[in-house]
């Protein structure tokens, strides 16, 4: 989902201002030579290759894509479904300051792929054209929105390579962990491999444990919120795609009432932070957003009931829309149902 923090509040940073047409085909011209007996190769990648993506626009290459750059949240799902020495560069956090790597990037190899930017607003415009792409894969969250490409150079980012865009907002999240799947197996992923079949099985199983969590212990009420050092976020599970398909398996979620633009979530103020009671509630758990070591210094965070209950866990805000990324996001949510008490009225 937008965040406000991330996709509002923060300054766009590290942007390249690559000194036009010019000075890109000289970039790309220079990229060739030794490097191309390194490039991967996808099997059965002979002939055109096509994709409908979700604006609706056919994208089509003289031959499959084997060298793809894409947010990094999107390169772990393509992973997931069995791609790999395809992916040659991503965008989005990636590497955290310790050098670890950030839950966004699940299984990818981190230190395989060129990161051309590891916050919002960066995006290396020079090592992009460097790596010869020859497609980019985001998530889009609103019409003709391209996540994590920042607005401010995408006119010459987007000209490099074919651009493919799959909704994660407004739709339930097993629609975009649908289309990824499909458009890994357009890139030659084998969607019959016992790791992406075990990966489903999983991910079947614990939707029906958070099915069977919300029958065993009814009333509980979620609240899926973000904290700022200024601001309380209440997330609408009308717009928010994991969120959405929470509720279609019979959570109780807040839906805020007084929305910002986009409808992602309703702004408050930290004095009206208990607005919206809830049992349990689900933290924004990425680097953007306050963690509950931070918020405890907040006295309204402290006097909220489920805080008072213990009854807080991480949620994933942006999750990774494959079978594998998550499964886990539903066992523990499951977990969480499971083990809350009612603690409002």
């Amino acid at each position: 989902m937008p965040h406000p923090v991330s996709a509002r509040r923060l300054s766009r940073r590290g942007l390249l201002a690559a000194g036009g047409a010019a000075t890109l085909a000289a970039l790309l011209a220079g990229c060739g030579g030794d490097e191309d007996s390194a490039a991967p190769t996808a099997k059965g990648s002979e002939g055109p290759w096509s994709f409908t993506d979700d604006r609706n626009e056919k994208v089509s290459t003289p031959a499959r894509p084997t060298r793809v750059v894409a947010f990094t949240g999107v390169a772990a799902a393509l992973v997931d479904f069995g791609l790999d020495k395809q992916i040659v560069g991503v965008f989005g956090e990636t590497k955290r300051s310790d050098g670890s790597k950030d839950p966004q990037a699940g299984d990818l190899d981190v230190e395989s792929v060129e990161i051309l930017g590891n916050v919002w607003g960066e995006f290396n415009l020079e090592k992009y054209a460097a790596l010869r792409p020859e497609l980019l894969v985001t998530h889009m969250y609103d019409p003709g929105a391209f996540w994590y490409v920042p607005d401010e150079s995408k006119g010459k980012i987007l000209p490099l390579a074919p651009t493919v865009t799959v909704t994660t907002a407004r739709v339930p999240m097993t629609k975009p962990i649908e289309r990824y799947a499909q458009l890994a197996e357009s890139l030659g992923a084998d969607l019959s491999a016992k790791k992406v079949t075990d990966a489903k099985a999983r991910f079947e199983a614990a939707a029906e444990s958070v099915r069977q969590a919300v029958k065993a212990n009814p009333g509980i009420k979620v609240l899926a919120c973000s904290g700022s050092p200024d601001l309380f976020y209440a997330s609408n599970p009308k717009v928010s795609t994991d969120l959405m398909y929470f509720a279609e398996l019979g959570v109780d979620i807040v839906v805020p009432t007084k929305l910002e633009a986009g409808d992602y979530f309703e702004a408050l103020s930290w004095e009206n932070a208990g607005k919206f009671p809830a049992d349990l509630l689900l933290l924004d758990n990425r680097s953007t957003a306050l963690q509950p070591k931070d918020l405890a210094a907040k006295p309204t965070w402290q006097q909220l009931p489920a805080v008072k209950a213990n009854q807080v866990a991480a949620w994933d805000a942006v999750p990774r829309f494959s079978y594998a990324g998550a499964a886990p996001l539903l066992e523990n949510l499951a977990t969480a149902i499971k083990g809350a008490k009612k603690v409002t009225s």
